[in-house]
């Protein structure tokens, strides 16, 4: 029996590459395997330009891992979808009932999850050419606008959340603002909503502490303010 040689091998995987990558509604285990490896590559590909155009703020290493898994489960969201409308429908019908609570702090991180979420889809489709042209157009996009938060040394300690529950129509605002003024930089509302039954008011802010032993001293001071029912800061991981 002769043995293949080296052009036709090389032809054989080739050929495999390319059926990988094709419109197919109906996968082979080795055509699926070829795709989810690819979007964990491509993954992995979204989440380097997203630090190297963020920076390494430790804060956002949970963020990077989830920009990878979203690939990866597009990617495979998009292979059982295939062609077949019905499945679809259950998909969304199914995703439709966990609700995600969690607050994107930089609209540039949303911009981010869109991307990874389209690579994803991309490359369960078998557009294998999408990623690979997309890829570079998004690093110098990204390039060009890079991220404007100042460094830890400019802005204070770790990036905190504080979620503060005040009484509707009963906190002395002022005093609030000046607390967070006097002891943090870098303040921003992230999310503003109603609590007990709408007797009550929920405020969520990112802030840099301005110094390590400011943390403890902001909650006291927060709690003394006339109106304010509970106060929580928590460092973000």
């Amino acid at each position: 029996m002769a043995r293949p040689t080296l052009l036709e091998l090389r032809s054989t995987v080739l050929d495999w590459l390319s059926n990988a990558f094709t419109g197919e509604a109906d996968l082979s285990l080795g055509v699926a395997t070829i795709r989810l490896v690819s979007a964990f590559a491509f993954g992995c590909a979204v989440a380097f330009i997203y630090r190297s155009t963020r920076g390494r703020d430790p804060s956002q290493g949970a963020f990077v891992a989830t920009l990878v898994l979203l690939t990866i489960l597009l990617c495979m969201t998009t292979i059982v979808i295939g062609n077949n409308v019905a499945r679809a429908f259950s998909i969304v019908g199914a995703l439709s009932i966990v609700r995600f609570r969690t607050v994107v702090e930089d609209t540039r991180d949303t911009a981010f999850v869109i991307f990874a979420v389209g690579v994803g889809m991309a490359v369960g489709a078998g557009y294998f050419m999408v990623p690979l042209i997309v890829l570079p157009i998004v690093t110098i996009a990204a390039s060009l606008y890079p991220h404007a938060r100042d460094k830890k040394g400019a802005m204070g300690t770790s990036l905190f959340t504080l979620t503060i529950r005040v009484g509707i129509g009963a906190t002395n605002q002022p005093k609030l603002e000046s607390a967070l003024q006097k002891f943090a930089s870098g303040v921003s509302l992230l999310t503003l909503e109603t609590a007990r039954g709408g007797a009550a008011l929920e405020r969520s802010y990112a802030l840099h502490l301005l110094s390590d032993g400011a943390a403890e001293i902001l909650v006291a001071e927060l709690n003394a303010i006339e109106g304010v029912q509970s106060v929580e800061l928590q460092r973000k991981v």
